[in-house]
């Protein structure tokens, strides 16, 4: 808890926002007006029924220039409201998962929004963008959440909601800054069927292949434990993915698990898959060859003898023989007992605990024998998260015949003649060359992407390499390394740079400019911030602790000046506050009583007080300073009775 489409601006024209845009419906459907508003289902109406956006129409735009909800958004749970030009959603606590929900149902789609934290119970709360939640807001739901604490690992996650009220959090990451409070955040998330990026301040932060999608769902945002505020919410259709293999704009490198992660744990098993997926993995890459009764097994070298307890060709040994074998304590006495999976084995193992596999066909396969993975992909159910590779062109050819959904790539050691051309004949989506191969014509890779084919090299373990390759606008590395490949473009991700901050605000409520306040007063700052990391307070040019009520008894008669200083990421901001102590009978009162005077002094002083006796009250003080009264408070009680003289 990606997409190729580069990134459009957030923010539209004036005069184009405010506005949800349905698809022209022909009369003779026979619908009511009411059956779409604004690209919004508000009657009835099945989705099906309207006409399909075409690619590049804006179906929802949304500035909240109005004072109510608009028309087809809809609050399901939580506070929902317009308040100054932006929808206000408020979660109570961390319990509540409030969501307002609105749009339609599209496979291909961008969903933006400029979000802003007003308020958060603490740093771990968090904000959606629903990606298919149904309109009643009921679960299952698909979401990309980005917390307050945007910077923590997990401050960035891809996530379900499940139809028993579970989560399933599929991925998690974290952005360059964080987003904090008081501060805009430009967010935008990209789907094509079940793979989605996620965009922070233009520059991508998370990826993911898992998102669960429904027949109707459309879009929502949620909130949870806090208060935040959107603007320009705006919804476009995008085309499907040519090719989903290349590297979008801003975005890191495929991380590809060669073996799995094959530095780890012992290569090819299930152990070495798991350890690649939680290393952060994008892709997990095996091999498959057939036993001798046919069935597809994963594991890499023509015979066992390396990687198991066993000998023979894999292809002489029954699936019983090697399901018998150790494929484990050759790694390390910890993985003893790890086995030979099957092709099904291991799909079963990717679709319920998650991943996606790219599949290398190894050595030469008969038609039948091609058939025969193709039916254990198709039977569970994992022809949407399955690539397949091979060396030998026959058998991609056999792939092709037999599943032409299934995307393919060729693996080379050395380049051949002319890769483009090859690659549009086999109806490649990856042309997947050698470091050693590619070094001799870099310039390949910029030829086979003007024709749409993605580029995965293979085997690079070190940073140096991955930094050439990056460099070079390779799509996808395959590594025995993963996760220190996938911390690598951790790095990359935050080594961009951030946008800049905007510069904090703050305002001095109290005391208020202009503001006559009396001694009997002790007022306490007050100041309203936003974007702040810190806020330095002086009164009248000297340091003054934030929350600290001000001694009005300790000032002289006249104006005084408390200034804030408030930093943050993006500048330093000052307000400044002018107030007068002004003289009164009360405020004298005060002076007298709280100036630590002896009882008789303090009777003398408050008898001539009552009797608006100020000028002998100001000689009489000034006579018994240092005596009866400490000096300055003398002097004080003096120069206010002179004043109300």
């Amino acid at each position: 808890m990606p997409a190729q489409t580069p990134a459009s601006p957030f923010r539209l024209p004036r005069r184009h926002r405010s506005r949800l845009r349905a698809g022209a419906l022909g009369t003779a459907l026979g619908l009511t007006a009411t059956a779409v508003l604004a690209g919004v289902s508000v009657a009835a109406s099945p989705d099906s029924a309207r006409a399909a956006p075409a690619v590049g129409d804006v179906v929802v735009s949304e500035d909240f220039a109005g004072s109510a909800l608009p028309a087809g958004w809809r609050a399901v749970e939580g506070d929902w409201k317009v308040e100054n030009g932006r929808l206000v959603g408020t979660s109570a606590n961390s319990g509540q998962q409030s969501r307002i929900t609105f749009g339609r149902h599209l496979e291909d789609f961008r969903f933006e929004a400029v979000a802003r934290f007003e308020s958060a119970v603490d740093a771990a709360r968090w904000t959606a963008f629903g990606l298919d939640v149904p309109a009643t807001g009921n679960t299952p739901w698909s979401i990309a959440t980005m917390r307050t604490g945007t910077t923590a690992a997990n401050g960035l996650e891809f996530a379900q909601r499940t139809t028993a009220n579970a989560w399933n959090v599929t991925d998690t990451g974290s952005a360059p800054a964080a987003a904090g409070t008081g501060r805009d955040v430009r967010v935008a998330v990209e789907v094509h069927g079940g793979r989605a990026r996620l965009i922070v301040d233009g520059r991508e932060a998370l990826r993911t292949t898992r998102v669960q999608r429904s027949a109707d769902g459309g879009q929502a945002l949620l909130v949870n434990g806090a208060r935040v505020s959107f603007d320009d919410v705006k919804v476009t259709t995008l085309a499907p993915e040519a090719n989903a293999y290349l590297r979008a704009p801003g975005a890191p490198m495929s991380v590809v698990a060669h073996r799995g992660a094959s530095s780890a744990a012992p290569e090819n098993t299930l152990i070495s898959d798991e350890t690649a997926r939680r290393a952060g993995a994008d892709w997990i890459e095996n091999d498959v060859q057939p036993s001798l009764d046919g069935i597809p097994h994963i594991l890499h070298d023509d015979t066992v003898n390396r990687t198991t307890d066993g000998k023979g060709r894999v292809r002489d040994l029954t699936a019983a023989q090697l399901a018998a074998l150790d494929a484990g304590s050759w790694f390390s006495p910890l993985h003893t007992g790890a086995r030979v999976p099957t092709l099904r084995a291991q799909l079963d193992d990717l679709r319920t605990r998650g991943g996606n596999l790219l599949l290398e066909i190894k050595g030469k396969h008969t038609r039948d024998e091609v058939a025969r993975i193709i039916r254990d992909i198709r039977d569970t159910g994992m022809s949407g998260r399955v690539f397949v590779q091979s060396f030998e062109v026959d058998a991609l050819e056999f792939t092709h015949e037999l599943a032409p959904d299934l995307p393919l790539g060729l693996l080379r050691s050395a380049l051949d003649a002319d890769p483009v051309t090859l690659a549009k004949r086999l109806d490649l989506k990856a042309y997947n060359p050698s470091a050693g191969g590619l070094a001799a014509r870099p310039g390949v890779v910029a030829d086979l992407h003007r024709a749409g084919v993605a580029v995965m090299v293979w085997t690079v373990d070190d940073a140096a390499g991955w930094k050439t390759l990056e460099a070079g606008g390779v799509d996808a590395v395959i590594t025995n390394r993963p996760a220190e490949l996938a911390g690598w473009n951790a790095a990359w991700r935050q080594n961009g740079t951030p946008p800049t901050p905007a510069a904090p605000t703050v305002r001095i409520l109290a005391p208020a400019a202009g503001a006559h306040v009396e001694r009997a007063a002790s007022p306490v700052p007050a100041l309203d911030t936003t974007g702040a990391e810190s806020v330095r307070l002086t009164l009248d040019g000297k340091e003054f602790a934030a929350g600290t009520p001000i001694d009005t008894t300790a000032l002289p008669l006249g104006t005084h000046t408390l200034r804030a200083e408030a930093k943050g990421p993006g500048g330093t901001t000052v307000a400044e506050s002018t107030f007068t102590i002004t003289a009164t009978r009360t405020g004298l009162a005060h002076l007298i009583l709280t100036s630590g005077a002896d009882r008789v002094a303090v009777a003398t002083l408050t008898t001539m007080l009552a009797h608006d006796q100020y000028p002998q009250l100001a000689n009489w003080a000034e006579n018994q300073s240092g005596r009866t009264i400490a000096a300055p408070k003398a002097r004080q009680i003096a120069g206010d009775a002179r004043a109300l003289s």
